[in-house]
């Protein structure tokens, strides 16, 4: 955030001839950047690359292009950086350059290991929403935190239904409206539950398994935390540490996973409520998962 549009916008767009640009290293921006010593110390990330088998360098290559630039789209973009997101398609596309092409990148790498069902590569819209719905929850949960940023990454087409300014949502007078506000956002995010674990009986080999299952299963138990939750506006929530490590060793399999998922799909059907404009669009969406669950 503290690199100037200048640099930063070439920069994404040529990261992937970077990754080959040996002793290649950046110190440009600010010393509190979460991602600086990374960046200063890129060069040894350069070796490791190199020494990774042709196809893995190729699709490594191929995602990073594709996310670079995008990523510099979004940077580029008067608009977004002054209003934030504008229309759910605004967001889905957002979300797909920083997450969804993640997803692709890695089944694409566990297909060619041999870890994952080559069919998952002819479904890139189950792709798509194992990174959308980690992503979606996480911008949920950030409202606060982005907020103080002065960063917008929820949908304006969204909010708007629900209040006049974004920035108004924390006050206690328009607590109602904010209820309703973020669990229309959580029912956008549960809309790619279903299709979360469709793709998670694709993968075939345990370790792969635990480390595509494990965010998730974190993500619809932060997405039931964080449905109706007026603590969202005014901090940034998360799930507690016990939870989370009872999560990660719960998931062992994708029957365990989607009892996980059934028990979250409860907490947030218990908290849903007819005074919500979306009450009925939720219990369906929840219906829908709890089939996929159940199949």
């Amino acid at each position: 955030m503290t690199i100037p549009l200048g640099i930063k916008e070439p920069l994404l767009r040529s990261f992937d001839e970077i990754l080959e640009k040996e002793g290649w290293t950046f110190d440009g921006n600010g010393p509190k950047e979460k991602d600086r010593q990374l960046l200063v110390e890129f060069y040894t990330v350069i070796k490791e690359f190199a020494l990774l088998p042709e196809s893995h360098r190729v699709i490594i290559k191929d995602i990073t292009k594709k996310m670079g630039n995008g990523m510099a789209d979004y940077a580029n973009n008067a608009e977004h950086n002054v209003n934030g997101v504008n229309t759910i398609a605004d967001y889905d596309l957002y979300c797909y350059y920083v997450a969804g092409l993640v997803g692709d990148g890695l089944t694409r790498l566990f297909v060619d290991t041999g870890k994952a069902n080559p069919a998952l590569l002819e479904r890139p819209h189950l792709i798509n929403s194992m990174g959308l719905f980690l992503q979606k929850t996480n911008i949920i949960r950030d409202y606060r935190e982005d907020l103080d940023d002065k960063r917008r990454f929820w949908p304006k087409e969204i909010w708007t239904k629900h209040i006049e300014k974004y920035e108004e949502l924390h006050l206690p007078e328009n607590e109602e409206a904010a209820l309703n506000c973020i669990s229309e956002m959580c029912l956008n995010s549960l809309q790619h539950a279903d299709e979360c674990l469709f793709y998670l009986a694709g993968i075939k080999d345990q370790s792969v398994f635990n480390f595509t299952a494990i965010p998730q299963v974190m993500a619809i138990a932060t997405l039931a935390l964080v449905f109706r939750n007026k603590d969202v506006f005014q901090k940034n929530v998360k799930i507690p540490k016990g939870e989370a490590c009872e999560l990660m060793i719960e998931v062992g399999n994708l029957r365990s996973t989607c009892d996980i998922f059934r028990k979250y799909m409860k907490i947030i059907h218990k908290k849903n409520t007819p005074k919500d404009p979306n009450y009925l669009n939720i219990s369906v969406t929840l219906g829908k998962v709890c089939f996929a669950v159940l199949i």
